[in-house]
């Protein structure tokens, strides 16, 4: 397979590029320069955003594309028209934010979505995503493979969600647990969403697709517990009740990464069904080796990971996190 991804140097791209070249794939990273290709991957250059930054790809073919863009729907356009007549299939991995809310328990590729258009310029995520898959759709019609990712972890992350639990967990101590510890999670393993994709445009798969384990595949409990026990930490995670934690002001999510209070919110995000995609061949992989991994990566770059510029910087202020832990006391 001769595949060109457009980005392939960070997180999603990388987890994608590195599994294809294992596979013995030709594998062609099209960027900005900025990082260094994955090893055993070819590079081309350029700025999709920039007066003709698409250059690079005016030659070439290829059996499949995976896009991970997720700014201004117009680079996804630009790129899928110029691609169409020269490339197989295209992936653009897009996010379960195109659903309109409210999201019901249990919903799936059928749900309702936003509205979006190929020709913004980008102002909203959830718009600009589903502004994205038009986009491909425009461009490959059926040959389009829409990959609606749910929350991400794994090794490469650089959003900060779950090396933040690590490093907090890592330095010990009473930790801000929040509860219930049983409340299912809904993930996916980079690794597994590339492994997945892959395995997915090979097949000529097309169409939407939820990709997330399915809920209660772990919960907040397994996932806090495995990052005790991948950092070999003497942290005490102390329980807390969600009204105790919301009463302080604490923003789920964001301060506390991952974790949604039971309500309408989690179960947009943490309750749908992924019955598709595990019928075509999704392997959630265990989240102790989720965490472990991540860690192990973490310690193999110095103990700090990258963070994306255009996302916020999440996390829990210690002085914070002392004071609802004293007053849950």
């Amino acid at each position: 397979m001769r595949l060109l991804l457009l980005g392939g140097t960070e997180f999603v791209g990388r987890a994608v590029a590195e599994d294809a070249v294992a596979r013995g794939w030709d594998v062609t990273v099209f960027h900005r320069g900025r990082h260094p290709a994955p090893a055993g991957a070819s590079a081309l250059l350029g700025d999709r955003l920039a007066p003709g930054g698409l250059a690079a790809l005016d030659e070439g073919e290829w059996d499949a594309v995976v896009d991970t863009w997720s700014a201004a729907p117009t680079a996804v356009r630009d790129a899928a028209r110029l691609l169409a007549p020269r490339a197989g299939r295209y992936a653009y991995v897009s996010s379960r934010s195109v659903y309109a809310a409210p999201i019901a328990v249990g919903s799936n590729e059928d749900g309702p979505v936003v509205d979006g258009s190929p020709d913004a310029a980008g102002t909203d995520y959830a718009a600009d995503k589903r502004g994205g898959e038009l986009a491909a759709l425009d461009a490959f019609g059926d040959r389009a493979l829409l990959v609606r990712a749910g929350l991400i972890l794994g090794p490469y992350e650089n959003i900060g969600r779950l090396p933040w639990w690590l490093g907090r967990i890592a330095r010990g101590g009473p930790v801000l647990a929040p509860g219930p510890r049983d409340q299912p999670i809904q993930y996916i393993d980079v690794r597994d969403l590339a492994a997945w994709t892959l395995d997915a445009v090979q097949r000529e798969l097309a169409g939407p697709y939820d990709l997330v384990g399915p809920s209660g595949h772990a919960t907040m409990g397994g996932l806090l517990e495995a990052c005790v026990q991948a950092t070999g930490s003497d942290a005490e995670l102390r329980w807390t009740d969600p009204g105790t934690i919301l009463a302080a002001g604490v923003q789920p999510w964001v301060e506390l990464p991952v974790w949604l209070p039971p309500g309408e919110d989690h179960d947009a995000m943490q309750r749908s069904d992924v019955s598709k995609a595990l019928g075509t061949g999704l392997r959630p992989r265990p989240v102790e080796d989720t965490v472990a991994d991540t860690w192990a990566w973490l310690q193999d770059i110095g103990g700090t990971a990258p963070q994306r510029p255009d996302r916020p910087v999440v996390g829990l202020d210690p002085e914070r996190e002392a004071a609802v832990l004293n007053a849950r006391a």
